[in-house]
């Protein structure tokens, strides 16, 4: 492999991380100085967070046809597929069981002033979970979209995965005309890499009006009522990352630590916009940059954004026993266990975006109400903070599927682990805007950063 060259250090007013950092900061201090205004500034976020969503279908779709195009054969896309269910799935029960023996250990629906329950607040969120496809049915027949167009509008990735996957097969039937289908998708996909490059440029926008939003929406009324459940959360969510994913990693030879400071852009502007989608494109870049292989980190990426939703199955689990506590109802501890491999389901395909947790946790709540006894109506205990929760939610998923996509490249012998080492410990020498435009132009002769570079896989 060609040595890494030197290369000048930009300024820190250059990187994206210090202006969303920035922004953040200015985000608290407006929320606190002018809550009522502050409050009606979410649009900004959700206006970034609508743009990157615009690019993210054909991106995922064009990134998956090619990526499985790029293995060669359907036997070698088969068995990566599968591990990368078995790890997902594996990770998304160990989440699961873990905020339910913390929620049992805590008992943060016993501490602090009683609670009343607003029905009204409830109302729309019950309303939402109504829709909401649960059990095994609704969960097979929610991966099919009404139409081939429809799984790029109506914002299901896990839609948009599974049409991307029967046409990458068809693609691979094809031989040398297939080739030339394969050329045209990577051709839109520097497209769209082209227009996300410049969507992030309104990220630090995105992330002051959601940061100003929720300081100034609920300022700290209501986290003092409901302190014991947030700082359980973070606190579980903080254990998840640290040691299990940390033991992951560190079996797989890399460290928790060094990755999560290589990652750090993607993290804050999650902590800004509460939307794990919003650093999706940035995060395939940042792995391909990392040493796995396009293929690989093309598959498992927008599957993990599906099937790994691990902060998602931690609030699964706590949300549902927090109420059960705060209501005065005991769920025993084989209900506990069905109401585990139950959420275990409903939470695939829960979209990486702001509420969705909330919503699917109504909708677990209200399948199961009749054997579990924990009211459903009492996920009105915890609307008020479900926006504070959702960062560290939409963080541990962002985490969890960057490593999951790292072990699963390497499980497959596809990860390049000097490469991996070099770029965690000078995360510095990754120039994601100047991968970004190599992705959206003519290729170029690689560099020692660019992920394109063919290398020897080692295991």
């Amino acid at each position: 492999m060609v040595s890494a060259p030197a290369r000048e250090r930009k300024p820190i007013y250059k990187h994206l991380y210090f202006w969303v950092l920035v922004s953040i900061v200015l985000g608290v201090v407006v929320g606190y100085a002018f809550p009522e205004q502050a409050s009606g500034m979410k649009w900004l976020a959700d206006f970034f967070v609508a743009l990157v969503k615009v690019v993210i279908a054909p991106t995922i779709f064009c990134t998956v046809v090619v990526g499985i195009a790029g293995l060669g054969n359907l036997a070698k896309a088969g068995g990566l597929a599968l591990r990368t269910i078995l790890y997902f799935t594996a990770m998304t029960t160990v989440a699961l069981a873990i905020g339910l023996l913390v929620v049992n250990v805590v008992q943060p629906g016993h501490h602090g002033p009683p609670i009343p329950i607003n029905d009204g607040a409830a109302e729309k969120t019950l309303a939402d979970a109504k829709t909401a496809e649960t059990g095994v049915t609704g969960f097979i027949l929610s991966l099919v979209p009404k139409s081939f167009v429809g799984a790029f509008t109506d914002g299901q990735l896990i839609q948009v995965l599974l049409v991307a996957i029967l046409v990458a097969v068809a693609v691979a039937g094809m031989g040398r005309r297939g080739e030339r289908v394969v050329q045209a998708l990577d051709t839109v996909a520097k497209v769209m890499f082209g227009v996300i490059k410049i969507v992030m440029y309104a990220a630090p926008i995105g992330a002051f009006g959601g940061i100003a939003y929720t300081i100034g929406k609920f300022g700290g009324t209501i986290l003092g009522k409901l302190a014991w459940l947030m700082g359980s959360f973070y606190a579980t969510c903080l254990l998840f990352v640290l040691v299990v994913l940390g033991g992951v990693a560190l079996y797989a030879g890399f460290s928790i630590f060094k990755f999560l400071r290589y990652i750090k852009d993607e993290l804050l502007i999650v902590l800004g916009t509460s939307s794990s989608e919003s650093v999706l494109p940035r995060m395939l870049v940042k792995l391909e940059a990392a040493g796995a292989d396009k293929s690989v980190v093309g598959l498992t990426i927008p599957t993990g954004y599906s099937f790994n939703l691990d902060g998602t199955c931690i609030y699964l689990t706590m949300g549902a026993i927090f109420i059960a506590q705060a209501t005065g109802h005991d769920v025993g501890l084989g209900t506990q266990v069905g109401l585990l491999l139950f959420m275990l389901l409903a939470s695939k395909g829960a979209a990486g975006v702001t509420g969705a947790g909330l919503v699917t946790l109504a909708a677990s709540l209200t399948a199961f109400e009749a054997n579990s006894a924990i009211p459903a109506v009492g996920i009105a205990l915890i609307v008020g903070i479900d926006r504070f929760m959702s960062e560290a939610r939409a963080i541990t998923n962002v985490i969890g599927n960057g490593v999951g996509t790292l072990v699963v490249a390497r499980w497959q012998g596809q990860l390049d682990r000097d490469q991996l080492k070099r770029v965690l410990d000078n995360p510095a020498d990754v120039d994601v805007d100047a991968l970004m435009d190599r992705r959206h132009g003519d290729d170029d002769e690689p560099t020692a950063t660019d992920p394109r570079e063919p290398a020897p896989a080692t295991t």
